[in-house]
């Protein structure tokens, strides 16, 4: 297997521009760091930072905590673990998220956000206890083409670099 990736936690500063709640700092005391449940798994768990409970139809921001240095070649795609959206329905708001290599050094750290929307069709209401995987990660590496001259600098997430 290749390494070319390592999960670390963003600074205390970045969470609580993420986190504004009273209990910030015991919350992310409590972050672990993303991991694989067996030899054999491709994905990485992202673990709840707090509890999380989604009635059908709502939807609710996650600020992980996580932030990840990736080698330039590779992407982080994250999905919803396959329990939580088969029962549930649980999805990403934008079906999959991709982690690019230059995320990490933006502004906010590289911070990572899922956006989940509880799509139940039959009224079913997703308890996500705090340190709960509810999310997975997979690492991709991926090509470019041969005359590609992009040069463009990455500051931020979520269409940054359509702006």
């Amino acid at each position: 297997m290749k390494r070319i990736a390592k999960f670390e936690k963003v600074s205390i500063e970045q969470w609580r521009q993420g986190y504004s709640r009273v209990d910030a700092e015991r919350v992310y005391e409590s972050i672990a760091l993303p991991k694989r449940a067996t030899s054999g798994s491709a994905g990485y768990d992202f673990f709840a930072p707090f509890d999380i409970e989604l009635k059908a139809g709502e939807t609710v921001k996650v600020p992980t905590g996580i932030r990840v240095k990736i080698s330039e070649g590779w992407l982080l795609s994250l999905y919803p673990r396959s329990g939580l959206g088969f029962k549930f329905r649980l999805q990403l708001d934008n079906t999959v998220g991709i982690i690019d290599s230059d995320y990490y050094f933006s502004d906010n750290e590289g911070h990572i956000f899922a956006k989940l929307t509880n799509d139940s069709k039959e009224g079913k209401t997703v308890t996500v206890a705090a340190g709960t995987g509810f999310m997975q990660g997979i690492f991709t590496e991926y090509g470019i083409t041969e005359d590609d001259d992009t040069a463009g600098v990455r500051n931020g997430g979520f269409g940054s670099t359509t702006k």
